[in-house]
This record gives structure tokens, sequence and C-alpha cells, in this order.
């Protein structure tokens, strides 16, 4: 295949500053989970980017001072020599494909609790830290000789950036967590000295960083300032106008401008609150103000709203975090006129989530992020396979899915058989759901591929018994069955079945996706799962016009969606609906027309009315496929059946993410050999003891 010409102009190369990245492509600097801990996932994880085809590649924030100690999230560090060879290896693994490397310096400010180095924080006022947890510190106003360390620590990390390799590296003003940006911001700057009240004034702090930057390796590396364009929150935050005003005084210093909304959940909105591209009424028009390029980003997956961002002048580089993490080949695909093969980020923020539990990213779309190094996954390439054998999938949904498409690509001969009309087990109805069109992409892009493998045969409608399994002669049986929403009420909270009372109208989350609905009357949705599912259940119902409360033991709605930053949003739609949120609440019994619900604190119980109660609590793995087949293992033999394995929701319900996963896993596994008890099941990097005379030891 080749390229379409309309798509020439992302492939033009993009001058910065003293280098030049090969094409428009650039992943912005985005957070991942590993960091310090796990140096060389992360390499391998960004020289797969560039593999794909990304001009520029940039690492997460990277701290620069235990000062700005961002603990107990897990970023790169750039704190001393000791921290350089593990800068060396990520800006390595990007240069061995040809992309230039980039590295985010941070001095978080107010934004570091510095619970890990147990500094003091500094910033421009004598406030509590801004941080994700309220946590119980306070920072100290910066006196002129904070202003200078931080100058000195700042460019002692720019020349340490310089010497593990480095293209271009960031002063970071932004999403206030690049500490400058506390500065250039009216309400936590209320300084009288030369660095408060006048625009200038404010904007002293990033200016003396920039000059300083440039002035030590500016002539090598290009030096770019990553800002946030608005707060979306009006005058009281910086704003439109006056991030023009900030670039316009700043103009030419850098040599790339970074742009980016603030703070960091409105900078990645999800595709449930925002389109692709959403971000470029706050970018338009900043272009205008500078001769130097700009990277912009908004979920760009869309080639054509690419072109159109450069052909209209609103962006030079077309920016990526969430884009480049489900398809790090998006490039490439582009390039090669591939545009039907490329996994389409579908805005869930799974990946986030990463950063916010300190665990390794994962995606979606993409089950080999954050296990390029340590599993050896690739997302593009699979080894072939290694023995003979034909496998029969048993189920569609996304294990299902991904576990047939994967062994097709290895070379074997796979059957997919689904029980229903259509593919995509629970997303064939949770797609339909309020917001979640785009996580259909998940099981569009993988129906795809497999109608064009012509060693996967797909079978529809075919509800399979363990008889039939039996007399069809496959070596190996991935049961892929799902699972199905509990109707009793145990799960968190409620380890024991409710007691219901007769002619009780008690529904669960199937039953509404299948369309089924409640009586007449109230519904109390009793949430105790946390994730998206009770939210998306009142917005439903409540749009059709019902009378709804979420009834949850935690204090908020969908409480865990705090990890993909859209808790606050959920509860803002929820509660503009006029759904009636009700907290710290367990439900007890549920009656005819009411229910009891018990304060979470003192067991208290209140009545009240509902006329039906939706479910929403755990999930049990639809298993009797392989039950009934591990009671038939002595006939395996005969069958010539070698193995039957439980994948996905089938096994352990989870997320949607976490079935993509295991039925990658099941392909990658399915031939290798047999893992001992012992034996890790990843690779794992531990950090060197340290040398030198140890404090308890008493000298000889």
């Amino acid at each position: 295949m080749t390229r379409d010409a309309r798509y020439d102009v992302l492939f033009d190369p993009v001058r910065i500053g003293p280098v030049t990245t090969k094409n428009r492509f650039y992943q912005v600097p985005h957070c991942n989970g590993m960091g310090y801990r796990d140096p060389t996932s992360h390499a391998a994880m960004r020289a797969i980017k560039a593999e794909g085809g990304w001009g520029v590649v940039c690492t997460e924030q990277v701290e620069i001072h235990p000062t700005g100690d961002i603990g107990p999230f897990i970023e790169l560090r750039n704190w001393s020599d000791q921290d350089v060879p593990a800068l060396a290896r990520v800006a390595e693994a990007i240069h061995a494909h040809g992309a230039l490397a980039g590295l985010q310096l941070a001095h978080n400010g107010m934004n570091a609790p510095n619970l890990t180095s147990r500094e003091i924080p500094f910033g421009p006022a004598d406030l509590p830290v801004f941080s994700v947890f309220n946590d119980p510190v306070q920072a100290r106003a910066m006196d002129k000789a904070d202003i200078r360390a931080l100058r000195h620590w700042h460019r002692s990390a720019a020349l340490r950036t310089k010497n593990a390799g480095y293209d271009l590296t960031y002063v970071y003003a932004g999403k206030l967590f690049g500490g400058a940006m506390f500065f250039l911001s009216r309400r936590f700057n209320q300084r009288t000295d030369e660095y408060g009240g006048s625009l200038e004034n404010r904007c002293r702090l990033l200016k003396e960083l920039l000059e300083d930057t440039k002035d030590a390796v500016g002539d090598t590396m290009a030096v770019a300032c990553r800002i946030s364009v608005d707060e979306l929150m009006g005058e009281e935050g910086i704003h439109a106008a006056e991030a023009q005003d900030i670039v316009g005084h700043l103009a030419e210093l850098p040599d790339l401008w970074d742009l980016t909304l603030s703070s960091w959940d409105n900078d990645s909105q999800t595709s449930r609150f925002a389109d692709e591209a959403y971000q470029e009424p706050f970018v338009t028009g900043i272009k205008k103000l500078t001769t130097k390029p700009v990277v912009g980003v908004g979920r760009f997956t869309s080639p054509d709203t690419m072109v159109r961002m450069v052909r209209q002048g609103i962006l030079d580089l077309i920016g990526a975090a969430r884009p480049s993490i489900a398809d790090p080949f998006l490039p490439k695909k582009i390039e090669d006129g591939r545009l039907e093969e490329i996994r389409e980020c579908i805005g869930c923020n799974i990946c986030v989530s990463g950063d916010h539990t300190m665990s390794p990213i994962r995606c979606t779309q993409n089950p080999a992020m954050g296990e390029e190094w340590r599993r050896g996954w690739h997302p593009e390439r699979i080894r072939p396979r290694e023995s003979e054998g034909r496998v029969l999938v048993v189920g569609a949904g996304p294990a299902g899915l991904e576990a047939a498409m994967m062994l097709g690509r290895r070379g074997y001969e796979v059957a997919l058989a689904e029980a229903t009309r259509d593919l995509g087990g629970r997303l064939v109805g949770e797609r339909r759901l309020p917001g979640l069109s785009a996580w259909g992409r998940v099981v569009d892009y993988r129906v795809g591929r497999i109608a064009d493998m012509a060693d996967v045969e797909v079978y529809r409608e075919s509800r399979l018994t363990a008889e039939d399994v039996l007399g069809f002669g496959f070596d190996h049986v991935a049961v892929a069955t799902g699972a199905r929403w509990r109707a009793d009420g145990v799960g968190r909270r409620i380890l024991r079945p409710l007691p219901v009372a007769e002619g009780a109208a008690v529904l669960t989350p199937d039953d509404l996706i299948a369309g089924r609905r409640p009586p007449a009357g109230p519904v109390v949705i009793f949430d105790d799962d946390h994730y998206y599912m009770g939210g998306v259940l009142a917005e439903l119902l409540v749009r059709e016009g019902r009378a709804v409360t979420l009834v949850t033991p935690t204090g908020e709605a969908s409480s865990w969606m705090e990890m993909t930053m859209e808790q606050h949003k959920v509860q803002a739609r929820l509660l503009e609906l006029g759904v009636e949120i009700v907290p710290h609440r367990v439900l007890a019994a549920i009656g005819a027309d009411a229910v009891d619900l018990a304060c979470a604190y003192t067991g208290r119980v209140v009545h009240r009315e509902a006329a039906s109660v939706v479910l929403v609590t755990a999930r049990l793995p639809e298993k009797g496929l392989a039950d009934d087949l591990e009671a038939r293992s002595d006939a395996f033999a005969d069958a010539g059946l070698k193995s039957v394995t439980r994948i996905g929701d089938a096994l352990a319900p989870g997320t949607i993410a976490a079935a993509v996963w295991a039925g990658r896993r099941y392909a990658e596994e399915l031939d290798a050999p047999p893992r001992g008890l012992d034996d890790l099941p990843y690779r794992r990097e531990v950090a060197e003891l340290a040398a030198g005379p140890l404090p308890w030891r008493t000298p000889a």
C-alpha cells in the first residue's frame, strides 16, 4: 500500500531550534507508572513509539530536585548524575528507531508534597500544597535565594539531560504540575515583588528558566515550553486571552510551544465528555503570535483532522499521548496507507489509572502497552506458532476477539464461536449506553482484522455444549464466555444475598442493557461497583424520564473514576440531570415498594420509597461450559483435546482492558514452555544494593 497524497503534509520535516523532526507526529510527554522504578520497561515502551513512526518521542515529567518530589507517583528523576544512566537508556531506545528524544524537566512546586524527600515544598506564596490527595502539607513562599536555587537546579538538570543524549528538553509551566505555572497564576501568585503583580512580573520566573536552559544547552538541544492556555474557570484562572498575552510576551524565546489545557483532567478528557479535537478553540490563534512551531493535542485519531490542523494554521505538530498509547504505529500506518488497521483510542483513560495507582501503564486497545520489555510483547508482531494444533475460542467478547486475532497472526487455525448473532460480548450493549459509543472501537478493530484472516473462521449463533466441543477435534479450547451481573446484591460491602420481598422488582445492568425497564415509579440504583456502570445507568434512566436515586457506600458517585479523572464530571452530570445521589449508605433489604438503607458508619437504617431496584454490585463468571468440559476431562485424550482454558471475564470479571489483555496473554502463552511454581510471570528490574559501610554493623 502507498500513502494517500492528502496526508503528505503530515510527513514534512519540522525545524525545532537546532534539531529537525522527520515528520509532524509528536508524542507529547505522558506519565506511565514506571518511571524511576522500571527504567528498562519505560525505555522499551518509548522505543516502540519511535519504531511506529513518531518523529519526536518524549518522556513524562521528570523531577529535577528533591524539593519537587511528586511521590507517591512514579516518574523519572533527574536529581543528580546518578540518574543519568536511566535517562540515557530511554534516549538511546528512542534514537534506535530514528526519532528525536525529548525530556520534560519539571519542578512541581506547590503540586509536590515531597512525601519521599520530606523537604519543605515551595511556591509563590505560603499556601497548602495543591496535591492530588490534599496532603496535610503547606508550601512556603519562595524568597530570592530559593529562586536562585531553583534556577541552578533547573540548569544543572538541563545539562544532565544533554549528557544523557536528548535532542529536546522542556521548561514546564502547565497543568499546575510545572511549578512555574503557579507564578503565572493570579490565584496562587499574590506577590508584591518583581515576581508578582503584572503579567510581565508573573512571567519573570518562566522567562529566566527559559533563558537559563537556552544558555546551557540551546546550541545543540531544542528547548520547548509547555504551558496551559486555559483552566476552564473563567477569569479566575489562566484563560485564553491571558495565555495569548503570555505567549506573545515570550514568543520567540523557546524553540517550540507545547499547548495544553489545565489541569490534567481538562487536558485529557474522556470520550464520554469530549470529542476528538476538543482543544481546538483554545489553541486557535496561538501560532500567529510566534514564528516558533506549535504542538497541541486533542485525542487525534483521524488523519483528516490532523491534516486540517496543519492546513488551517492551528498546529505545526500533531501532539498525542493517548492515541500513541492505543496505537504506537499510528504514523506508520498512515504512511503505509493502512488506515483501517489503526487502533483508535477509545478515550477511556484506563491508561491514566496506571499513573494514579502507581502501577505500569495499560491500555484497553493495546494490551502490549507496558509489557514490551517485561513480557516481550509487541503491539504489531507476535512470534509464529511453535506447535501444530487447531484452536477453538468460545465467546466473541473482548477477550475472545483478541485471542482469536492474535492466534491467527501466529498462524494457528482458529474457530471463533459466538452464541449470539452479534460479535463483541459485553460491548454489544455497553457501546449503546450514554457516552460509550467510542468504546465500540475495541470490537470494530478486532472484527475488521479477523475478517482479513484466512485461518480464522467465525461462527455466529453457535451456542456450544461440552459434547459439541469434544466432537469437533480441536487441540485447544479457550472459554471466553464472559460474565453476568449478580442479582442478589453481593459485592464489596454485602457478602451474603440480600433479603428480597416477594414481588419486588430487582434488575441488573444486564437487564437494562437488554432493553428491560423497571415498572413505573422511583428507581433506586445501588452502586457497589464504583466504576462507570452505575453512573451510566442512572443517566440512561433519568434521560428516559425516570426518577432516579443512586445509592453508594462511598462518598460520591462512581468513585473509582477518580483514577480516570472523570468522577467530578460524572457527579456534575448526574446532579444536573436531577439524579439524587445518596452517599455512605448500604442496601440492607429490598421490599415490594421500598428499600432499607443502612448508614455505612453507624448502621442506622432508614426506609426509602422504591418501585424498583437496580443492583450494580459484582459479576459472576459464565463458566458452565468450562465446568461441563472439566467434568468430562476423562474424554479429552480420546477427543484429542490437550487443554481447556478460561480467559477474561469467564475466569475473573474485570475491566474491558483486563479482558483484552487476557486474550493476548492466552495467544502468547499457548505453546510456551510450562512455567514452574517458582517461576515469575515476567521479567523485573531490581535496584542495585548500595555499596559502602552499613550503619548497623560494628567495625572490626
